[in-house]
């Protein structure tokens, strides 16, 4: 999916939701238990409940690796349930050299038919390049990210820029705003003001709506641009609104919610 695609359809939908797909088995409704594979009927039905507000789904891989090929094969099996239509992420935080990328990134991108892939860009240019080379497709690069430790290096200071500033400006040069994003986390709304003003035009994938406690009302301000240049994701929140047999009605329920407040932000704060 080109940008030009993604932009029609958060345009279409007044959206930028996107919904995680980090399905925990020990958390799903007891009464899918009796499935032959459990997880792939919750995220079907999870998908089905909110494919029509959110322009996004973003599996981390690491909940489906722990079941090795039963676990890849369902994962495949709920990309492919996902509408053509709809953007999908694999949040697969994957960053190695040479061939090594070159494989990662045929396998994600070209065999698996994810739009884009999020990437730890520590170990440089050359880990990134084989993804940019695929067309048509993204690298999400961790940029600035939501979780505790974020503070151990990314806030270390450098020629008196902070470290994320640095990785961000420099793998702005190795792609472009059409194959390139990166991951802002939504607990850290009060630096979007600052990030937009030195990558202005990129997409950002956000983590930590919901149960994490990003401000959705902040970040959406100080954070989108004329294109509206967010994917704010959402996971626990949407996935496990109810443990019961109405988990998909109620999960459409937090998505709607999200949905309004996203159609509101449109209005005020796209540039």
């Amino acid at each position: 999916m080109n940008r030009k695609q993604l932009i029609q359809q958060i345009n279409k939908k007044k959206s930028y939701l996107c919904v995680g797909l980090d399905t925990d088995i020990s958390k799903i409704p007891p009464h899918l238990l009796k499935y032959k594979n459990p997880i792939l009927e919750f995220n079907k039905q999870i998908i089905d409940a909110t494919q029509d507000i959110c322009v996004a789904y973003k599996p981390n891989l690491a909940f489906y690796e722990i079941y090795g090929a039963k676990g890849w094969e369902t994962l495949e099996k709920s990309i492919q349930h996902i509408p053509d239509s709809i953007f999908k992420i694999a949040d697969a935080k994957r960053g190695d050299i040479g061939n090594t990328s070159t494989m990662y990134a045929q396998a994600f991108l070209k065999n698996m038919s994810f739009d884009a892939i999020t990437i730890a860009p520590y170990m440089g240019e050359d880990s990134i390049q084989p993804f940019l080379e695929i067309k048509n497709k993204w690298v999400i690069v961790l940029g600035l990210t939501s979780n505790k430790g974020a503070q151990d290096f990314q806030f270390l200071k450098s020629k008196n820029k902070p470290l994320y500033q640095h990785v961000i400006e420099k793998c702005m040069e190795y792609g472009t705003t059409q194959n390139t994003m990166f991951v802002i986390g939504a607990t850290k709304e009060e630096y979007f003001k600052d990030i937009r003003q030195f990558c202005p035009d990129h997409f950002f994938l956000v983590p930590g709506v919901g149960a994490q406690g990003g401000n959705l009302q902040k970040l959406s301000e100080y954070g989108m641009n004329k294109d509206v240049g967010l994917l704010v994701n959402a996971t626990r929140s949407i996935l496990y609104a109810s443990n019961g047999k109405d988990f998909a009605e109620k999960a459409r329920e937090e998505a709607l919610k999200l949905h309004a407040e996203m159609k509101q932000y449109l209005k005020l704060y796209k540039k």
